[in-house]
């Protein structure tokens, strides 16, 4: 099970600064479970969303969805309609089911809402490729939807290596680099001088597993 914390309101405002009308897309699946992305989630964040745009003297409109999974493209795809129709989209999914969305709908941006924090167990059945390593503080709104972390050999923040050749990484298996793959995205949709952008190094303390299972505690839900 993936698990997730919503980013602060203000955080995911800034992403959508450019933005005059957005699709919010949560997800049912494990962030629903853990009251970060499920309906429920959808309609308290646009509520919020709105609210801090009107105070600011800033329309936005905001259609709402609810994918059963956005980690599975059969799913993602019943937001097609919405989509199209939008200059956005505002994930609160795990970070691989803003990246299925990114992938799908590659002409406009998407953002993550969310911070991933670890996963859960499920086990077995079928073969599955890392998109997300639950790092806990979540850059794909910089990187185009694609997870530097998860995705490039060397976890390199902030371009590619010296190694990468015709859209590879060094490491040979027609793996293909992602610091490659981010330009390209950018590129399609628009942001290349995100590519600019300088992401800080990140504070594994928080993030790494050296003290032990990481836990998230909501006083809100306890009984």
């Amino acid at each position: 099970m993936i698990k997730a914390e919503q980013k602060p309101v203000d955080e995911i405002l800034d992403f959508l600064k450019p933005h005059r009308k957005i699709l919010l897309a949560g997800c049912n699946a494990c962030v629903a479970v853990c009251h970060a992305g499920g309906e429920k989630e959808v309609g308290i964040l646009s509520s919020a969303l709105k609210m801090a745009r009107k105070k600011a003297g800033q329309k936005i409109e905001i259609l709402e969805d609810c994918s059963t999974r956005q980690c599975e493209p059969e799913f993602v795809q019943e937001l097609k309609e919405k989509a199209e129709e939008v200059e956005a989209v505002l994930s609160i999914a795990c970070g691989v089911g803003v990246q299925t969305v990114a992938r799908m709908f590659s002409d406009i941006p998407v953002y993550p809402g969310l911070n991933t924090t670890f996963m859960g167990e499920t086990d077995e059945l079928g073969v599955w490729i890392e998109r997300c390593q639950a790092c806990g503080n979540c850059v794909l709104h910089v990187t185009g939807g694609v997870c530097p972390v998860a995705r490039c050999a060397k976890q390199l923040l902030n371009g590619p290596c010296g190694g990468s050749q015709d859209g590879e990484c060094e490491i040979g298996n027609d793996v293909p680099c992602a610091w490659q793959q981010i330009y390209d995205r950018l590129k399609t949709i628009g942001q290349l001088h995100r590519m600019e952008e300088i992401i800080p190094v990140k504070k594994w303390g928080r993030e790494s597993r050296d003290k032990g299972p990481r836990t998230i505690s909501r006083e809100d839900l306890k009984l």
